[in-house]
């Protein structure tokens, strides 16, 4: 199906992908019907049918691999030597179904009653169709001062590994004059968002018969320890203007083999926000002293916090067309790709604003408002415009 629907859709690459995805919400059904669920990803059909887009309007088009099957997009036009670029980002990896049934066909974009379904429809494909038709249409009547660059990225839900492979590979990935991420907010910008520590904690036992357990030594209770005393901590940090105070949780447990064995290996997971307050290394050397040796870390993500000046030009800009002078909710509770891509911009302002409904991310019947989704189209078009 998909190969027929290229043929179609680039027998005539310049006009016919003008015709037929001009509107934002016809782009975000095409995004959901790749089906871009992790661990897999398969990024690279969706990533490839957006690079040919940009392409046919004149966008330079880069496709560094995460893996094989799963690309990265960078498109970019207008670049100069002397003005950076506003650059947009969004991921099209998307989480799996759950175990609960759909109402709907996660993976065909059905529209019912003002509301695009589809597994990706808020996290996060409406964004990126909405990001990437701006982009085309910005150029239409004005050139963009220093142009505009898009980078989609790969395998984003377990971590941000996708953006972080490709800051490692010191991709060329250029300068920046700001960065919108187009997670869920409902349209409403957001300034900044929580650090990520990602810990699997481990334990080591000896075996033994469940019959003499004094013989054995249990890692299960080692690791039982453990999270008694994480449940008690106090980080003793002081709330964050922006981010508000750090949290942690412990999200999966295992351990033993069989009922009538002590167990000689447990094993847990720890999810560490961290804010400016209280930063990922001294987080990580707390946990390391409180477990002691009975527990072995090991990192698995570890982001920085992001956050922005409300002064800034730009943030002040965003702010004010989206009308949220005095928005009460101020930074996303969720981890983005701004944790890898703003350092290496090199600390550029930051918004997170995009279609979404954060509480419908990662949920069954996961959808996005229709006019959501246009209305971003149009906040990403003024956003570019008055960025000039």
């Amino acid at each position: 199906m998909m190969e027929m629907l290229f043929a179609v859709c680039f027998a005539n690459e310049h006009e016919s992908v003008n015709k037929r995805y001009m509107d934002v919400v016809g782009l975000s059904k095409e995004l959901i019907r790749y089906d871009t669920r992790i661990p897999c990803g398969n990024e690279e059909g969706a990533a490839r049918f957006l690079g040919r887009m940009l392409e046919a309007e004149g966008f330079a088009v880069d496709y560094p691999e995460f893996s094989k099957g799963r690309l990265n997009l960078i498109a970019s036009k207008g670049l100069k030597n002397t003005v950076a670029p506003i650059v947009f980002t969004g991921h099209l990896d998307v989480v799996p179904l759950g175990d609960a049934e759909w109402s709907v066909d996660p993976f065909e974009g059905v529209i019912k009653s003002g509301k695009l379904y589809g597994r990706g429809a808020t996290d996060m494909k409406s964004a990126v169709a909405a990001m990437t038709l701006a982009a085309i249409d910005s150029f239409k009547d004005t050139v963009p001062k220093g142009g505009v660059k898009l980078i989609i990225t790969a395998n984003e839900e377990p971590g941000c590994l996708g953006a972080k492979k490709l800051k490692n590979s010191d991709y060329p990935i250029g300068s920046a004059s700001a960065l919108i991420v187009g997670e869920p907010t409902s349209n409403q910008p957001l300034l900044g968002h929580k650090g990520a520590l990602y810990l699997q904690a481990r334990s080591f036992g000896k075996t033994a018969h469940s019959s003499a357990p004094h013989l054995g030594d249990n890692a299960i209770y080692k690791a039982a320890r453990a999270i008694v005393e994480i449940a008690n901590l106090d980080f003793g940090a002081r709330p964050h203007e922006l981010l508000g105070l750090p949290t942690i949780n412990v999200g999966k447990f295992s351990g033993g083999q069989n009922l009538n064995s002590v167990p000689d290996y447990a094993e847990f997971t720890i999810d560490v926000r961290t804010t400016p307050e209280l930063e990922n290394d001294i987080i990580y050397d707390r946990l390391t002293s409180i477990l002691g040796e009975e527990i072995v870390l090991e990192k698995l993500v570890d982001l920085k916090p992001v956050e922005s000046d409300p002064k800034n030009p730009f943030v002040q800009m965003v702010l004010s067309l989206c009308n949220s002078h005095s928005c009460d909710k101020k930074s996303a509770a969720y981890l983005t790709d701004a944790s890898v891509l703003t350092p290496w911009l090199g600390g550029v302002p930051t918004i997170i604003l995009g279609p979404g409904e954060a509480e419908m991310a990662h949920q069954v019947d996961e959808f996005c408002y229709i006019d959501s989704i246009r209305n971003a189209y149009q906040l990403y078009m003024d956003i570019i415009k008055e960025n000039n």
